[in-house]
C-alpha cells in the first residue's frame, strides 16, 4: 500500500493535501484496492457549503456503492471531471489524476485527520 507522507488521512479513507486554505481531496489507494475497479464517480455537491463528515459523493464500483464523506468542512469548489469519462484513474492514480474534489476549507483545524503512519498503522491493524 502507498501511503505519502505529505497527505492526511481521515478515518473514512479519504486522503487531504491542503495548500492554503484550499484542500484537495480524494480516497485513499487502500480504499480504491478495496472497493475494485472503478466504473463511475458521482460528486453532485459542486458550490455547497458541507460539514465535517457529510457524503459529498458516491464511488460505484464492479460490485458496491460506496460514499465519500467530507474529512474537512468547507465549500466544494471544484470537482475532477476528467472522472466522467476515466472513472479508472482513481484505481490507477489515487493521489494525483484521481482526485476527487477541491475545497475551500472553513476552518484549518486538521485535528481530526492522521498523519501517514498513523493512518497506515489503522490500516494494517
Amino acid at each position: 500500500m502507498n501511503f505519502p507522507e505529505n497527505l492526511l488521512y481521515s478515518k473514512d479513507h479519504e486522503w487531504v493535501k491542503i495548500e492554503g486554505e484550499i484542500a484537495t481531496i480524494g480516497i485513499t489507494d487502500f480504499a480504491q484496492s478495496e472497493l475494485g475497479d472503478i466504473v463511475f464517480v458521482d460528486v453532485d455537491t459542486l458550490g455547497e457549503s458541507l460539514d465535517q463528515d457529510a457524503v459529498f459523493g458516491t464511488i460505484e464500483a464492479v460490485k458496491t456503492v460506496s460514499d465519500v464523506f467530507m474529512p474537512l468542512s468547507g465549500v466544494v469548489e471544484h470537482v475532477n471531471e476528467e472522472l466522467e469519462d476515466n472513472p479508472e484513474l482513481v484505481n490507477g492514480d489515487p493521489y494525483g489524476k484521481g482526485w476527487l474534489v477541491k475545497v475551500k476549507l472553513n476552518s484549518m483545524d486538521t485535528s481530526p485527520l492522521m498523519d501517514h503512519s498513523a493512518y497506515q498503522k489503522m490500516v494494517e491493524g
